[in-house]
């Protein structure tokens, strides 16, 4: 049993957000959101520089990291009020903690890696045990979070420890931070004597993770305004200038796909009940970063395709500009798959036909601006079919009646 006051009701009620539909997001939140615009810039950089397959495992794993970082903080806002005041003062100190991360991220692997991995503890730890505290006599939840300290307190352990060893084994460490998290999310956090949590009773407001995702989603996507914008600064020619055009309609393409079904998915997470647990841990946890990966990818792209747009693309550079978005769509198509929204079936099959063109691509020694603009036609493939696949369905509904 949870601890509550003398009158069974939580001893800190003011501390918790009151369920009445879809919560929206605070300027707090917002604010430890800005944090990641910078630190989706230091992934995307990180993966230039190194842009080999070591260097894409090590963004990965950096990505992953990075995204347990912002997504519990997520979570921990859909159960407490960032407009209370000790709520807001850890947001900050998390929003704190998290700008040393992404600051270390460039040498995590390096000198920085003990850095990297004690900001990473601190926030997961100090984060976990505040919410334990506020959310004490709430039913349920308070068993959950109990259980969730243990595997938290574990994972930014051997976090730490990864810091403070050399590479290969820092990789490897690392991994396992990332996969024992997954784990143990998964399973409900089991612990010996303590049981398991279960996601029927996290009480989760499911359209407010929804519109947090998509914020990061939109946070990710800037990264590749930025990058463009950047670099056509530099040189304003008619070449550079078409190239930031076709880098700009891949980023819309990208965006279209997202969000044009963003407000039905929602509203079917704002309207699962019980479900909505299973179904964000599943979408929010483990699908969306896949397709931030693909958006970190693609900026890389963007960023090789206006600084040299004739190119031959090589396989690097095949690689980012169609392996990019085919990553993008393959999580989107998961995503809607598990919510039943339709469009997952063109989604996997532009994400095929994107990698089905790198090796020819690459036999072809197709300039990058080409590349680019397959991968731009394949996702505003994907969009059409959507459009047709709605028509139909509006088709078959038949006119609707005055009366309904």
């Amino acid at each position: 049993m949870t601890r509550s006051g003398s009158d069974g009701h939580p001893l800190h009620p003011d501390l918790l957000r009151p369920r009445r539909g879809v919560e929206r997001t605070t300027s707090t939140e917002l604010f430890f959101d800005l944090v990641y615009v910078f630190t989706i810039t230091q992934l995307s950089h990180y993966l230039s520089r190194d842009l080999d397959w070591s260097g894409a495992g090590r963004t990965a794993v950096l990505l992953g990291l990075v995204w347990l970082v912002w997504i519990y903080t997520v979570w921990a806002g859909n159960w407490l009020r960032p407009d209370r005041a000790p709520v807001r003062a850890v947001l900050l100190l998390v929003t704190l903690g998290s700008l040393l991360l992404a600051a270390a991220l460039p040498g995590a692997f390096g000198d920085n890696g003990l850095l990297f991995a004690g900001a990473y503890a601190a926030v997961q730890v100090g984060r976990t045990v505040f919410a334990l505290w506020a959310i004490r006599g709430q039913p349920w939840l308070g068993d959950s979070f109990r259980q969730c300290v243990v595997w938290i307190a574990g994972t930014g352990t051997l976090a730490v420890i990864g810091g403070l060893v050399d590479t290969p084994a820092r990789e490897v460490i690392w991994i396992a931070v990332i996969a024992v998290d997954s784990i143990g999310l998964a399973t409900g956090f089991p612990v010996p004597g303590l049981g398991r949590s279960t996601p029927e009773h996290w009480e989760v407001e499911g359209g407010h993770l929804a519109e947090r995702c998509q914020a990061f989603i939109l946070i990710a996507l800037g990264e590749s305004i930025l990058i463009t914008g950047g670099t056509l600064t530099q040189r304003l020619d008619g070449v550079t200038i078409a190239a930031f055009l076709l880098a700009f309609a891949g980023s819309v393409a990208l965006w279209w796909v997202y969000f044009d079904r963003a407000q039905a998915v929602m509203a079917v997470l704002a309207g699962a009940g019980e479900r909505a647990g299973g179904l964000s841990r599943l979408v929010f946890n483990y699908l969306h970063p896949v397709m931030v990966a693909g958006i970190v990818v693609t900026a890389v792209g963007d960023e090789r395709l206006l600084h040299a747009p004739g190119e031959p693309v090589g396989w690097a550079g095949a690689l980012v500009m169609l392996g990019g978005p085919a990553l993008f769509l393959t999580g989107h198509a998961a995503y809607q798959l598990v919510l039943r929204d339709g469009g997952a079936v063109a989604r996997f099959a532009a994400a095929v036909l994107l990698l089905a063109l790198s090796p020819a691509a690459v036999a072809l020694r197709s300039p990058v601006a080409v590349a680019a603009s397959a991968a731009l036609l394949v996702t505003v493939g994907v969009i059409v079919a959507d459009r047709v696949s709605a028509r139909r369905v509006g088709q078959s509904r038949g006119p609707r009646s005055p009366l309904r």
